[in-house]
């Protein structure tokens, strides 16, 4: 199958082994992947991102300077289901999943030297990780999910009580995604500051309350 390979900065098409779902897995074909911040910091800044996701540790870090697939923000068909599964989605599912194997250890995918991200054609996915998507939703908006649940997860974490407000501090991808689950939860004012006019537009429309231009305002 076809991928885009990353290695210390440099990403290149090529042609890989097709994976093989294992016990409890599924195979997948990559409809829509977006490209995180921290896919870029890995390319860019490769030897650095691997000594402190090494020094750091966790399940989510890059910590191999070999070839590896990225892309964690993405849409899936289903193809076939491998040995023990429940098969309770139809095949031709559009899904979205957790970016992780749940294998022992459990596996990031996206950051494995062994088990592709999205930016490939077929991936393995556990089944009991599978997230159906809506009829209806495009795969190009489904790929979104993965940083909609961080800026929703930040939000919860927050433990907002009626009558607080918010301040956004940056309104990058995360920051818009943080203003959009405030505006869900409906939590008033929001305020969002940012340097980048464009940014400032896109959080005005994402529905902040005031933006602030912190050049010219102290938020």
């Amino acid at each position: 199958m076809r991928a885009a390979l990353m290695q210390e900065g440099r990403i290149w098409v090529d042609t890989i082994p097709d994976p093989e779902p294992g016990p409890g897995e599924v195979l997948v074909k990559s409809i829509a992947c977006g490209i995180c911040g921290s896919d870029l910091h890995a390319a860019q800044h490769t030897h650095e991102f691997v000594k402190t996701s090494q020094e750091a540790g966790g399940t989510f870090k890059l910590t191999t300077l070999d070839p590896v697939v990225l892309g964690h923000e993405f849409c899936v068909e289903v193809l076939a289901y491998g040995p023990e599964t429940r098969g309770q989605l139809p095949i031709g599912s559009l899904v979205c999943s957790a970016p992780v194997l749940l294998r022992d250890p459990m596996v990031p995918v996206g950051y494995s030297n062994e088990y592709p991200g999205g930016f490939v054609e077929y991936m393995v996915l556990s089944e009991s990780m599978l997230v159906p998507v809506p009829a209806g939703t495009p795969a190009t908006a489904a790929a979104l999910t993965e940083p909609m649940a961080v800026g929703y997860h930040a939000v919860n974490k927050a433990r907002l009580e009626s009558g607080d407000a918010a301040l956004v501090m940056g309104c990058g991808p995360v920051g818009l995604t943080v203003i959009t689950a405030l505006r869900s939860e409906g939590v008033k004012p929001v305020i969002a500051a940012d340097f980048s006019p464009e940014r400032r537009r896109l959080a005005a429309l994402q529905g902040a309350d005031l933006v602030i231009d912190p050049a010219a305002e102290d938020p």
